[in-house]
């Protein structure tokens, strides 16, 4: 196996660009997820690397072989660079049976019929169709196409395997129990795959590192836990989870003042120098916070609930805080009714100061 190097990878459509300098390596065994919201670069990203787009610069390398070097005017085929790729829309041809489109791939190489049928029945196995072989493509439902496509870029052993978001046609519950198959699939194969997603818990679930994008550009690589704990820009921040902001103030050793929270203070983050004075906002995740009910005043970080709602493992409360509106989790039992007055509190080390004069984290 060989390691998967994208260096400055550029590409634009028209006056679009959709792609702007991107820097990554996958590691042989490595799942990798391109993870972002619709048009910031994370398909283009993964179609120049199969090949199915050309860039305008940069280099794409599998291993000591070059793939990809516009500015060289070198470009190797799809077919040619050992890639298998799984789209959103399956692309299970449907005059064919569930064996003859997973085998297809062997046949335009020319590979023996044996073989064929007997590296077609293992992978179906594998995939968990054992059974399906001869059953017609159009008798499947939407998880069998979905492992059938699997097996189709699995099935001539390649050296990468691409996924463009194969579970998001899928419904809720047959998506997160496909989750779980896939990841287990990728470690028993130990094949090579860097998947596109813009589902959070998706990426969260079957990465082992997580490239953020947004308008083109690479936000922030890591592993899921370290890019949702330690965010380093607030579009990380913002597009993983729920996220509480409220204006702040460094008011020297003492810490952050927070206005709408009644002139509370907070201790300052414990990395970054914040000068006194500096004025920015604090920012932390609504499992994060906690609260209990109170029947008279609070000096500080005291509010109202002004909605709740139920989503089946807890309640979702938003609570007037002074201007601000808190998102924060409840039990599912013993729901608090609107109107009722709360005292919140934030976990501590769990929020982040973001100075307005830089726009990061001093956290």
């Amino acid at each position: 196996m060989h390691k998967l190097r994208v260096h400055g990878a550029r590409k634009s459509f028209g006056p679009l660009l959709a792609v702007n300098d991107v820097t990554f390596e996958v590691n042989p065994g490595e799942m990798v997820t391109l993870l972002g919201p619709s048009g910031c670069g994370k398909t283009t990203t993964l179609r120049l690397i199969a090949g199915l787009e050309h860039g305008d610069s940069g280099q794409i390398y599998l291993g000591d072989r070059l793939l990809s070097e516009p500015a060289r005017n070198h470009f190797v085929q799809p077919e040619q660079r050992s890639m298998g790729m799984v789209f959103q829309n399956y692309a299970v041809w449907p005059h064919m049976t569930v064996g003859e489109n997973v085998g297809f791939p062997l046949k335009m190489k020319g590979v023996p019929r044996k073989e064929i049928e007997e590296r077609t029945q293992k992978i179906l196995e594998l995939v968990g169709l054992g059974q399906l072989g001869s059953r017609p493509a159009p008798l499947l439902s939407g998880g069998q196409q979905q492992r059938v496509a699997l097996a189709r870029a699995l099935v001539f052993e390649p050296e990468v395997l691409l996924l463009d978001e194969p579970l998001s046609n899928l419904d809720a519950r047959l998506r997160e129990e496909l989750r779980f198959e896939l990841k287990e699939l990728q470690r028993r194969l130990g094949i090579t795959t860097v998947l596109v997603t813009h589902d959070q818990k998706e990426a969260m679930v079957l990465a082992d590192r997580i490239i953020v994008m947004n308008a083109g550009c690479i936000e922030q690589v890591g592993r899921p836990m370290t890019v949702y704990q330690q965010p380093s820009t607030p579009f990380v921040l913002e597009f993983l989870g729920a996220t509480n902001y409220l204006g702040a103030q460094v008011v020297g050793d003492e810490g952050l003042m927070v206005p709408d929270a009644g002139g509370a203070l907070l201790p300052l983050p414990p990395r970054g120098d914040a000068a006194a004075g500096l004025a920015g906002r604090i920012s932390f995740r609504a499992e994060d916070v906690s609260f209990e009910r109170i029947n008279g005043e609070a000096d500080q970080w005291a509010g109202h609930i002004v909605s709740a709602a139920f989503l089946g493992n807890q309640f979702e409360y938003i609570v007037q805080l002074g201007s601000a509106r808190i998102h924060a989790p409840g039990p599912k039992y013993d729901p608090l009714p609107e109107g009722a007055r709360v005292k919140l509190r934030v976990r501590e080390g769990a929020y982040v100061f973001w100075a307005d004069t830089e726009g990061r984290a001093l956290s």
